[in-house]
């Protein structure tokens, strides 16, 4: 005699904790198992692209800081350098080299959210509280910078609002031999602990053809096997100039492309990060970092899409400029919402308490999700 079941739908969220933000998944579930599910989005809809349309060119910046609140630095960048070449504007090597080192930090700052958070859904506690310290020091010092710590406004089309903090360079220094060590002890901690690896290694898997299929991109690309990145294949600012690699997913117990993967990559674009900003931080020429920002933005008309690296992926930038002072169109291609479109073809299989492993180890921002 067999057991007849019979499947059920799961709300899962839209609460804070496990789903990374207001976001409500629904879940098709036989027992415990997932069948199916759908992310549901618009909870924390900004309308950052119709705003747009009714501010000057200068105006927008702040509202990138609201997209990726995790990784403003990049927002504010990306968003720049599309106005910038727009314009044909020219910034001063100072200003390239500040925006690199900011942009790398933010990246480690990023990173350590991504990392602690997942850990906490999976139910390791410490090393949320071991990441979460160590942001400290770099919110610290965007603070000394710009007097923020969260949403900055710090990166303008040409140039940045402020320049860097008389001991900007010492700190940075600093918090780079410190970061090399402590990312040792995460690795002793969680990278390979038997319990974290229990629940991330082989589950979640994206295979390489249906990363590239969705268009998945950063850490969610590179843990499935593929060393893509901005940074180094359609190199932007003065990327060129500085050496490192590009992690990527090793398949820890067999398959590539797992939740484990995903941690890794992440792991590991720290440690290439610090080697970024130990390249760059002796070499910041002198200058004016408000030398280039024009008194009127008034772009001619035209369109331009530019694309960064940011900490979650490809964040692109197209802008429709019809010859007056506001934008005509801006639309933001953001990496979480694409990212966060394989979450059905993972979580397949899995049980419903994969689900939040798997979630958190794609790292969305519902920010720039909902735009």
């Amino acid at each position: 005699m067999s057991l007849k079941t019979e499947t059920m739908v799961l709300n899962m969220g839209p609460q804070h904790p496990s789903t990374h933000g207001v976001l409500r998944l629904e879940l098709k579930i036989d027992g415990e198992l997932v069948l199916d599910v759908k992310p549901h989005l618009g909870y924390l809809h900004r309308c950052f692209e119709k705003h747009a349309e009714a501010m000057q060119y200068n105006q927008v910046v702040p509202y990138t800081d609201r997209l990726d609140y995790l990784a403003a630095m990049g927002n504010n960048w990306g968003y720049a350098l599309a106005v910038e070449k727009l314009m044909g504007i020219q910034v001063p090597e100072r200003v390239e080299y500040i925006r690199v080192i900011v942009a790398e930090l933010q990246r480690i700052a990023s990173h350590q959210v991504a990392l602690g958070s997942n850990a906490a859904d999976i139910g390791a506690f410490t090393p949320f509280l071991y990441l979460f310290r160590d942001r400290e020091h770099i919110l610290s010092i965007f603070e000394d910078t710009c007097g923020a710590r969260m949403l900055y406004n710090y990166i303008w089309v040409g140039g940045l609002s402020h320049d860097i903090h008389p001991d900007f360079v010492k700190k940075v220094k600093e918090f780079v031999s410190y970061y090399k060590a402590t990312i040792i002890e995460l690795d002793n901690l969680l990278s390979y602990n038997k319990i974290f690896i229990e629940r991330t290694a082989n589950i979640g898997v994206l295979p390489l053809d249906t990363a590239i299929n969705f268009g998945a991109s950063g850490p969610a690309l590179r843990g499935s096997g593929i060393p893509f990145d901005l940074r180094r294949d359609d190199p932007y600012s003065i990327y060129d100039r500085f050496d490192f690699e590009i992690p990527v997913g090793k398949g820890l117990q067999g398959q590539v492309g797992d939740c484990w993967d995903r941690y890794y990559v992440r792991v590991r674009e720290m440690e290439q990060s610090l080697r970024i900003i130990e390249q760059a931080i002796d070499h910041i020429p002198e200058g004016d970092v408000q030398s280039a920002i024009p008194k009127r933005i008034k772009p001619p008309k035209g369109t331009v899409y530019t694309r960064i690296e940011n900490p979650r992926g490809e964040l692109g930038y197209f802008i429709i400029s019809d010859g007056n002072t506001n934008p005509f169109r801006v639309k933001v291609r953001a990496p979480s919402f694409v990212n966060l479109e394989v979450l059905g073809e993972l979580c397949k299989g899995h049980l419903v308490a994969d689900v939040i492993a798997i979630l958190g180890s794609i790292d969305i921002v519902l920010g720039e999700v909902d735009r």
